[in-house]
């Protein structure tokens, strides 16, 4: 009787598998058969342990791929990744045992198209170095303390926002010139060229056409500029990688400040700018000592300029009492004189004689040496000697007649230098109440008490109008 029902056949029942060793023999078919793999897609729910190590998955419309990127491989990236990024990874397609999940252990990732445009911006960036542009001798120092800050950034940036919020907090007495333009886009590199250009004109001759210009405080002289904008991928990046935006960075009249993405974003305009900075905040700070230190450096200043006139005004102030002084008693200075005159001509006496006396000596002592009969020209020599010993005395006290003709003269100038004499032929000697010389009728004024000294004293006066020639 056939009941339907037949037996199994051994030959074609499944192989039982242990959940071990399926999931290893799965994890080796996929390894030899797919890797290494690349992958492209968008980042979804990425974590970073503190061991380092990275967590995410790939997705797009059709699935998704979970990732491990282990610390090694997640300390050599260039970006910090981000959920939403499209990126490219390489690495090893891979079961992990413990749950039986398909895994992409990630080697290295990139963004995506980033390997074309990275070539590129390595090309660029290796010609332009190798003409100079980046070269550190060209490099301009910043402004201590800027007139003007010219700003080049889109208005609907976040960076404007930041720059010109911390330059309010640094600096809010600089004023801010904002030339806007595209930074992001197919037209961003020739609008920042053209923001750029008008930037210089201002800086070069003072003038800018008032067009596309928001300005603050006006139109200020500008001493520096600032390029920025926040951060994004390698695309969203791409105008400051420009050719021609270099060139004209490099030809800037001022310094120029380029703050870019982020900290680890670099782009060909970073390396010919005359600094780089790590963000636009960052960027806003370099140009901007803040308003309390700028104070506190000027109080000091202040503080220093006081004390040297201070000091200045001290010593002319003793100068001027020293000079007043010598003015105010010049027969104390005559009378010096006149002593000191005195001693000249007594010791100009002793002199004399003691000369006189010497000389005598001398004759005596060579009249004594010759022998009494001399030959005719030894004896003529005699009485020439004698007769000058007899012309010696006149012809000294002729010397010290003239002396004293000279000291005489001299004495006689010196007198008429006596304030005394010009005061006996009617002149007087005037003094306002601090005992400050009156030369001048512009130094008096009506009701002012003055001082005047006569030859034989002294008379206390009262003005009544003061009258100039």
């Amino acid at each position: 009787m056939n009941t339907g029902f037949e037996p199994p056949n051994p030959a074609l029942a499944p192989r039982v598998w242990a959940v071990g060793a399926l999931t290893r023999a799965v994890a080796g078919a996929l390894e030899s058969r797919f890797n290494p793999v690349a992958v492209r897609g968008e980042i979804s729910g990425f974590t970073r342990a503190a061991s380092g190590h990275g967590y995410f998955s790939l997705k797009d419309d059709a699935g998704q791929l979970r990732c491990a990127m282990f610390r090694r491989a997640a300390g050599l990236l260039n970006f910090s990744p981000r959920d939403g990024d499209q990126v490219e990874v390489r690495g090893r397609l891979t079961v992990y045992e413990p749950r039986g999940d398909l895994q992409l252990v990630v080697e290295s990732m990139q963004r995506a198209g980033q390997g074309a445009l990275f070539e590129q911006f390595l090309r660029l960036k290796a010609r332009l170095e190798a003409e100079g542009l980046f070269d550190a001798a060209r490099k301009r120092p910043l402004p201590a303390w800027p007139r003007g800050i010219g700003l080049v950034t889109s208005l609907g940036a976040a960076a404007l926002h930041d720059v010109l919020t911390a330059l309010a907090r640094r600096a809010p007495h600089v004023p801010v010139l904002l030339a806007p333009a595209a930074v992001q886009g197919a037209s961003a590199p020739a609008e920042l060229r053209a923001a750029l250009q008008k930037l210089y004109l201002l800086a070069l001759d003072g003038q800018a056409p008032e067009a596309d210009f928001v300005q603050d405080h006006g139109a200020p002289p500008i001493d520096v500029i600032l390029l920025v904008r926040g951060g994004g991928s390698i695309e969203d990046l791409w105008a400051f990688n420009d050719e021609q935006l270099a060139r004209t960075i490099a030809a800037s009249p001022v310094p120029v400040i380029v703050g870019v993405g982020h900290e680890t974003d670099f782009s060909i305009a970073d390396f010919v700018a005359d600094l780089r900075a790590p963000t636009p905040t960052a960027a806003a700070e370099l140009v901007s000592l803040p308003r309390e230190q700028a104070l506190r450096d000027l109080q000091a200043r202040h503080e220093r300029l006081h004390r040297a006139l201070r000091r200045r005004l001290d010593a002319e102030a003793q100068r001027l009492d020293w000079l007043q002084g010598r003015l105010a008693r010049p027969a104390d200075v005559l009378a010096a004189e006149r002593l000191r005159l005195d001693r000249l001509d007594t010791r100009l006496g002793h002199a004399r004689a003691l000369r006189l006396e010497r000389e005598r000596a001398r004759l005596t002592r060579l009249a004594e040496r010759l022998p009494r009969t001399l030959p005719a020209p030894i004896a003529a020599e005699r009485v020439r000697l004698a007769h000058l010993a007899d012309r010696l005395p006149s012809a000294v006290a002729r010397q010290l007649g003239a002396a004293h003709e000279r000291l005489a003269r001299a004495g006689l100038r010196l007198s008429l230098l006596d304030p005394q004499l010009v005061l006996e032929r009617g002149y007087a000697w005037l003094e306002d109440a601090g005992g400050r010389p009156v030369t001048r009728a512009a130094q008096t004024a009506p009701g002012q008490a003055l001082a005047a000294t006569l030859a034989d004293g002294k008379v206390d006066l009262s003005v009544v109008r003061p009258r100039s020639r």
